[in-house]
């Protein structure tokens, strides 16, 4: 038999760490077309068109699977699909910018005739970028922050498309030479700054740009938790720009749950996407559509519960 005491602790209670208020941003895209972001969150679907990618490579990489893999992931729930033409893992070798046009040029082009939802091209390289948006791409999402090429900015200034800016050091194939960090989430939010100068500079908006902080690149596995817990960090919510989160089954994750292959990291990467959402995240990219889809739907609830009016 339960006490009266004891009820009280069981239904009226209140959360630890209350969830960081979600600002509401509306992006632009070309055309005149907008998303809206902070309502709820969106989910990301991760399409890698490339025979190496440290997930999935090699089971997307021609059109008609692509194009059905897509269609799959509308279905289960995603808001967007993120194409990649080259492999981001640790140590991947670089792609030339041809070959990457190859890969992922056909499949945007086949997805914005197919799909109703935007399609963002994964391209560090401007060429690349031009190239998907022409077909159909509205979002580029540069892991490198601008970093390796800054004429992508000039391709989302003159198109609409809208930006996504990481955090990264260096390139995949040597990032964690450079994870040395003394405040990282400071430091991430520093260097995220310059990527945003550099674009705001290039022409483009501050309304089509979102920023990521690049969860497991130029990150060791304490850094990528530390950033993860303080993703509401002062210096983040100062560049007041929406954020988009990819924790979705990158190798930090195996710190918690021990040694497994990519595909057994879903449901650990539901957990990080929780705590994104809760931490004022409005995107978060990932592998497994269904089950994110309802991971932040519980999180976007317990916000809307705690802060009324603010997700």
């Amino acid at each position: 038999m339960i006490r009266a005491a004891e009820k009280f602790q069981i239904y009226n209670f209140t959360l630890p760490m209350p969830p960081t208020p979600r600002r509401h941003y509306t992006l632009s895209l070309p055309d005149g077309r907008t998303l809206e972001l902070g309502r709820r969150t969106l989910v990301m679907g991760v399409l890698n068109v490339t025979p190496d990618s440290f997930s999935d490579g090699g089971r997307y990489d021609d059109l008609p699977r692509a194009v059905d893999a897509a269609l799959a992931m509308v279905e289960a729930g995603a808001d967007l699909i993120d194409v990649g033409g080259e492999s981001t893992r640790p140590g991947a070798p670089p792609v030339e910018a041809e070959e990457e046009r190859r890969r992922v040029e056909p499949v945007v082009a086949a997805l914005t005739a197919r799909v109703g939802v935007p399609v963002s091209i994964d391209t560090t390289k401007a060429v690349v970028a031009r190239a998907a948006v022409d077909a159909g791409a509205v979002m580029i999402n540069d892991i490198s922050g601008l970093r390796r090429d800054a004429a992508l900015a000039r391709v989302a200034a003159e198109t609409g498309a809208a930006l996504v800016l990481m955090h990264m050091r260096g390139t995949p194939a040597e990032m964690y030479r450079h994870a040395s960090y003394a405040s990282v989430a400071a430091e991430v939010a520093a260097e995220l700054g310059w990527s945003v100068r550099t674009a705001t500079d290039a022409g483009v908006t501050r309304d089509a740009l979102m920023v990521d902080p690049g969860l497991g690149f130029a990150k060791q596995a304490a850094q990528s938790w530390a950033l993860l817990r303080e993703l509401a960090h002062p210096a983040l919510r100062a560049l007041d720009l929406p954020m988009l989160v990819g924790a979705s089954r990158k190798s930090f994750l195996q710190q918690a749950i021990g040694e497994c292959p990519p595909a057994q990291r879903d449901a650990a990467s539901l957990a990080a996407a929780t705590v994104a959402v809760l931490s004022g995240c409005h995107v978060v990219r990932v592998h497994d559509v269904a089950g994110s889809v309802q991971a932040v739907r519980v999180a976007d609830m317990i916000s809307a519960v705690a802060q009324p009016g603010e997700s």
